[in-house]
């Protein structure tokens, strides 16, 4: 997929995403959702950090995040998810009784070509793709919807315009077009093992850059024995 760049204003755009120890629920209600979108709106007053796109799903969540310099992101994201952890726990009186996240957040990063909007569109279907709405646009709790909320300002949620890819005209309905095989295929694989997804130039590119080779590695396989079994 080629796009026409925009100007870069410098850094690495990434794909974020955390669920909630043991898959559990992480939002039950509309207030849940709503207090995590608070979280992202004080995040951005102590930092501005560029939100492309987001989806809060009832058990994790997705960022597409594209900071502006080295480092901002492991900031920005341990005081994200240490805030809400805390406001969480806070808000159900259990504090003390473990951890609200599965671990650490996970990310990789982005090429800003095509495959950026892939991760975009990836993100806002969310909610489509497992069958909790009709249409990408009707879950209340993604970038797509709050980008149509009429009189919200959302200072951290850079507009499209803004992008560092020109999407196409009509964003909403190439977000609910499906994606191929190949490209869930991509990105899952970069969700699970961290690999940069891009070209493979990029790819190997960045990972040197990030020193996150270990990702574009094959999956390591125990060796075989002479009868053919794993040892």
């Amino acid at each position: 997929m080629a796009r026409r760049l925009r100007i870069d204003r410098g850094g690495i755009a990434y794909h974020v995403l955390n669920r909630r120890v043991g898959r559990l629920p992480l939002f039950e209600k509309d207030d849940d959702y709503a207090a995590f979108e608070k979280v992202l709106d004080e995040a951005h007053a102590r930092g501005p950090m560029r939100v492309i796109s987001y989806c809060l799903m009832p058990n994790h969540w997705h960022l597409v995040l594209w900071p502006t310099r080295d480092g901002q992101l492991s900031r920005y994201m341990q005081w994200l998810t240490t805030t809400h952890m805390r406001r969480w726990h806070a808000h159900r009186g259990t504090r003390g009784t473990g951890p609200v996240y599965q671990g650490r957040f996970k990310s990789f990063p982005i090429q800003k070509d095509g495959h950026f909007l892939v991760v975009c569109r990836y993100v806002e279907r969310n909610a489509l793709r497992a069958n909790l709405v009709e249409r990408a646009e009707d879950w209340a709790w993604s970038s797509l919807a709050r980008r149509r909320r009429k009189g919200v300002e959302s200072p951290w949620l850079v507009g499209l315009r803004d992008w560092a890819v020109e999407p196409p005209r009509n964003w909403k309905a190439f977000v609910n077009r499906p994606e191929t095989e190949a490209e869930l295929e991509a990105l899952q694989r970069s969700v699970a093992r961290g690999a940069p997804y891009g070209e493979l130039y990029w790819q190997r590119r960045t990972a040197a850059r990030l020193k996150l080779e270990s990702g574009l590695r094959p999956p390591w396989r125990p060796k075989r024995g002479s009868d053919g079994r794993d040892k």
